[in-house]
């Protein structure tokens, strides 16, 4: 799979650390920066993963920092993105059984590096269920779509 993958400064460690874990699985990753833990801005790089996405330069993107909340905020100001926020496995099954979420945020002082292996994992191979929840999701799109 393509993934897009950013952080700040915060999220730097487990960003390095789910980059080598991904790409041992065979995954493809694009890293949108930040490289170091220097003190950095979140939203040009979380947007940066966001449109790649978007764009379908990436099939999915995981952006991180401190929290993730800020990081999952502003990949949503991207037309087409659902950034969800999990910091546990089912949050993240259910952001993709229910709401296709396309990009996956998480806080580097929230959760463990071996935490965020299965997290990842399991945002990664769960389908989104369709059905009931489709129209959900276009809901959604369709309040993108008025603003």
């Amino acid at each position: 799979m393509r993934i897009a993958i950013g952080s700040d400064h915060a999220g730097f460690e487990l960003k390095s650390h789910l980059i080598e874990h991904l790409c041992s699985l065979g995954h493809q990753v694009a890293d949108h920066g930040t490289n170091s833990t220097e003190s950095i801005d979140y939203g040009p790089i979380c947007a940066g993963v966001a449109r790649a996405v978007a764009s379908g330069d990436a099939e999915r993107g995981i952006v991180m920092g401190g929290s993730g909340q800020g990081e999952q905020i502003a990949a949503n100001k991207v037309n087409g993105i659902r950034a969800a926020l999990c910091h546990d496995i089912w949050m993240a099954q259910m952001s993709r059984l229910h709401n296709d979420a396309n990009v996956l945020s998480m806080g580097g002082r929230v959760v463990a590096p071996a935490m965020a292996e299965q997290i990842v994992g399991v945002w990664l191979s769960t389908e989104f269920e369709g059905g009931r929840h489709q129209r959900r999701v276009d809901q959604l799109l369709d309040i993108e779509q008025a603003n």
